[in-house]
């Protein structure tokens, strides 16, 4: 399970040492493709302990990056959510408002919560507010409506409890219909928190679902991944999920860090059949490694036996 996916020997591609400006980590980068370019809208973490977006390009996606000498979004002292900082940004193309949405997390003095941008450039950003109240984090929009209403996935906090939601609303403004999607499974390695790893991403056999597990051990938490499959009309309808993890901290560079034993996916490509993910490590870089959609399809369906 664990050798599905194959990570880039050129790992960590993005570290803050090849940043233009002071920064403590780089991660948890938000990706899109867009103009022949990858876009990796990265989390960034200054000196101050509070973080800010930073827009990088590149033409394959792995070295080369144009990296600008200043942030690309900072924290608007017009929204009060925003106060403690902007975080983990997930990217999808609207396609029935043809444009680009980024949802990312608001660090606000109530709690995290989650937000939206709107674009069509990556130039321009309309920030359209909150979406759901704090505690809330992980989350991001399904790429096109399902049954005529925008759909969301996020990972609330209630009671404690750190499962997966799902929600749905008619113009991005009001919420409602919300369910557990995938909660948490006791005594396995995900049995504390979850949440979306990247976007919902949609296949012949359902919706991808890419996330990250969290299981408290005597001394530190340690983030792992899964995956689930989603029904493509109906995705609170859940076909399959692994049991077992299929990615996790064991390089070095995914081990020790700003936090330790961390691998976090938050965005992807894809390229000739094949998806590369992009992952933060260790609250502090970014690394990079790929598989095959149709080994993954085919352990999903697996499971489902």
């Amino acid at each position: 399970m664990n050798e599905i996916f194959k990570r880039h020997p050129e790992n960590p591609i993005l570290t803050p040492e090849k940043w233009k400006y002071p920064c403590n980590a780089v991660f948890n980068p938000g990706v899109i493709e867009f103009e022949g370019y990858v876009y990796l809208l990265c989390r960034v973490e200054t000196f101050d302990g509070y973080s800010h977006f930073t827009l990088v390009k590149s033409k394959n996606g792995v070295n080369n990056w144009e990296i600008p000498e200043k942030p690309t979004l900072v924290p608007d002292e017009r929204y009060d959510e925003e106060k403690w900082g902007i975080e983990d940004p997930r990217i999808v193309y609207l396609k029935e408002i043809e444009k680009y949405a980024i949802t990312y997390v608001s660090f606000s003095p109530g709690g995290p919560l989650i937000s939206l941008i709107l674009t069509d450039d990556f130039i321009k950003f309309e920030r359209k507010g909150p979406l759901v109240p704090p505690e809330d984090k992980d989350g991001s929009l399904f790429p096109r409506k399902i049954k005529d209403k925008f759909a969301l996935i996020h990972r609330p906090i209630i009671r404690g409890e750190g499962h997966i939601w799902i929600s749905y609303s008619p113009d991005l403004i009001h919420w409602g219909n919300h369910k557990i999607l995938l909660p948490v499974r006791a005594g396995m390695w995900d049995c504390h928190r979850i949440g979306l790893g990247c976007p919902p991403i949609e296949t012949d056999e359902g919706w991808l679902i890419i996330y990250h597990g969290i299981r408290y051990t005597a001394s530190i938490p340690i983030y792992r991944v899964g995956l689930a499959l989603l029904d493509k009309e109906s995705p609170e309808k859940v076909i399959s999920r692994t049991k077992r993890w299929v990615f996790a901290p064991e390089k070095e560079y995914e081990r020790i860090g700003n936090a330790m034993n961390v691998v976090f996916p938050t965005g992807y490509i894809i390229k000739d059949k094949e998806i590369f993910i992009y992952y933060g490590c260790t609250d502090k870089c970014i690394s990079l490694a790929f598989a095959s959609i149709s080994d993954i399809l085919t352990i999903l369906l697996k499971e489902k036996e």
